[in-house]
Order: C-alpha cells, then structure tokens, then sequence
C-alpha cells in the first residue's frame, strides 16, 4: 500500500494557502490568509509555526487567540497609560553627578541614569523609552521626553545637581 501525502491547499497561483498565526514581516499580519512558494512553506513558515493550514478548526482556534492577544494589548495600553499619569505627577525627578565650578559635568547623563532615577520612585521605565537629543553635559533642570510605548508619550523634570545639593 502507499502512503499518500496530504495535500495543501493551492492559491490561484499554484503556491500554497496558509493562514498567518504571527505576523511575519513583508508577508502579513496574523489571520491573513497568503499564497507562498511551497519550499517557503515547508521549511520556514510550517516548522517555525508562523502559518498553519486553513482549515475551519484552525481558523476558529486563530480568532480565540486574535481576541486573547488583543485583550493583553488593551490591558498593557492602560497599564503605560496609567504609568504615564503617574510619571506626569512627579514634579522632578534628582539626578547627581560629578561637576566642576562653572557647572559642566565630568561625565554626561544619558537615558541609563534617568532610567535608574525613575526606577527609584517606583516606575518601571527602561533605558529605551527615554528619548534624549544629546547626552546632558551641564547642571541644570531639563525636560525630558518618554516615549512609553503604544503612542504614549509623557514628559518628566530632571534636576541634575551635584551631590549633596539640593535643587533651589
């Protein structure tokens, strides 16, 4: 007896139909149903689990997940959101650094340190949310920008002073 293959689905082009599971750049979002070479199916798409046969039962399986991921994604917009408020509240936030008498920094402070300064009154901002032109090379209060993620931008104070100094 032999064994017969399963067939894939075909496009109207003689490439295969596969339904997207993840969005794969260049080639769709998830849900997107896309016609694809047969070797770009076999050994990328299929084994990576980036794109499954469209039949009725995986369809169904894909709209539960899309409404899944779509419910973390609204649940983690109000989470920046509400981080955002929070970040908006504080008046300033403190910065130390070494200077010289006219007030230039040894250093510089860069989105590291005004990450760490967040940290420290509680709210979890990366390094990589902060957007800076330059790198901070003088004493003084500046007004940062926070790129939160998800369209959420705030901006937040920062007094960089010498240590053991309080801001005026």
């Amino acid at each position: 007896m032999v064994k017969q293959r399963s067939q894939l689905p075909k496009g109207r082009h003689g490439n295969l139909k596969l339904v997207l599971t993840e969005d794969v750049q260049y080639l769709g979002k998830q849900g997107d149903v896309v016609e694809v070479r047969p070797g770009y199916a076999r050994n990328y798409l299929l084994p990576r689990g980036l794109a499954t046969v469209p039949t009725e039962h995986n369809l169904r399986l894909l709209e539960r997940y899309k409404i899944r991921v779509k419910q973390a994604l609204e649940a983690r917009i109000a989470d920046l959101r509400a981080l955002g408020a929070q970040i908006a509240a504080i008046p300033f936030i403190t910065i130390e650094a070494n200077a010289n008498e006219e007030g230039h920094l040894y250093g510089s402070v860069g989105a590291a340190e005004i990450s760490k300064g967040l940290r420290a009154k509680n709210l979890s901002v990366d390094p990589e949310m902060v957007k800076l032109e330059g790198p901070i090379k003088e004493m003084g209060l500046y007004e940062v920008n926070l790129n939160l993620g998800h369209e959420i931008e705030t901006k937040v104070k920062v007094a960089v002073i010498k240590p053991q100094q309080q801001p005026k």
